[in-house]
């Protein structure tokens, strides 16, 4: 697992046994910067476009605003199951300067962070050695989360919200620093939802409630490369920043036990990892001027989403399910204790 933390904050070759096979670090780099980040961007692309879905999934669970001092406290966890689309793409080596697949093709269905090379995909890299000139390296190129059995994106966090006077309620979600071995991880998030049918006079019955939502969520990554990386540097790392913005019309039943509600929103946000530290490409003992901050990558989206979903409220304790309809679909379980 621990090799699919890496993978998920960086995506360069995987460790290989057999020895004319150099899938170290350096074979990438030594490659070209370019190069790397080419392969980095599309490989990384698709997880990090699913989080971005994944982490914005329950923000509601009823278009119904809470009364002035009335609060809940939610624990949600997200399962994004992942599209078969969303496993591959297609790596056209006449886009690259210094890599080529073994086999001679040029273009080929290679596995992003979410699938699986089965059987490996081979690539030839080309460098320049600075005694010996032209030199070439074979490596395996990186499978995904697929590898390991996983077919979904799972996320999961605190919420709480307290209903403020007409007809406004505000709410934050967060999940505190968490380390597992070198990585670092939180997020946090806020959002503002205001019920419409409460600004509409008592005179008129409305069946139903219908608010509007506006939630910003924020994730921040560390991953910490292990002495072990195999290769020569300081202060080797990746950060990745992701945050998101969502607008929501949100409508629901008003009854008092069970409730359904619905709604449509626009999703978009930005998601951008870099490759910090110091990098010293090495062949035997020969070594290359040393690579710092190497480079970026980011993806973005800007997506419609329509959710549908269902509450259960008995008194103190309220239990929520709903599943999210979009380029990443989601499907989020909550559950709640609150007061009114």
């Amino acid at each position: 697992m621990k090799n699919i933390l890496l993978l998920l904050t960086l995506c360069f070759v995987i460790p290989g046994s057999v020895a004319q096979k150099d899938s170290s670090l350096d074979a990438l780099l030594a490659a070209g910067v370019e190069d790397a980040q080419r392969f980095t961007h599309d490989y990384l692309k698709p997880g990090a476009n699913g989080l971005m879905h994944s982490m914005n999934a329950n923000w509601f669970n009823s278009a119904k605003a809470k009364p002035l001092g009335a609060f809940e406290i939610s624990v949600n966890g997200n399962y994004g199951p992942i599209k078969e689309e969303k496993k591959m793409f297609v790596m056209n080596t006449d886009l690259y300067n210094n890599v080529v697949f073994s086999s001679g093709s040029k273009t080929q269905q290679v596995a992003t962070i979410l699938g699986e090379n089965n059987p490996n995909v081979e690539v030839t890299i080309t460098y320049d050695d600075p005694i010996f000139g032209n030199q070439k390296v074979v490596v395996d190129l990186p499978s995904g989360l697929e590898a390991e059995n996983v077919n979904f994106i799972p996320t999961a966090f605190i919420q709480g919200a307290l209903g403020l006077s007409h007809g406004l309620e505000v709410k934050a979600r967060f999940m505190p620093v968490i380390s597992i071995d070198d990585m670092d991880y939180n997020m946090y998030g806020g959002a503002l939802q205001g019920e419409f049918t409460e600004w509409i006079s008592d005179d008129i019955y409305m069946p139903v409630s219908i608010s509007g939502l506006v939630a910003y969520t924020k994730v921040e990554t560390t991953y910490h490369f292990p002495g072990a990386v195999g290769i020569a540097g300081d202060n080797q790392k990746v950060e990745n920043g992701t945050s998101t913005w969502l607008f929501q019309l949100i409508g629901s039943t008003r009854w008092p036990i069970i409730n359904f509600y619905g709604g449509i929103g626009l999703i978009s946000g930005t998601s951008k990892s870099d490759l910090k530290g110091e990098y010293i490409v090495t062949n035997g003992s020969i070594s290359a001027d040393p690579i710092i901050d190497p480079f970026s990558v980011s993806s973005n989206i800007s997506d419609f989403r329509g959710t549908i979903g269902t509450k259960l409220k008995l008194g103190f304790f309220r239990l929520n399910a709903e599943y999210q309809i979009s380029d990443f679909d989601v499907f989020s379980v909550g559950v709640n204790f609150g007061w009114r």
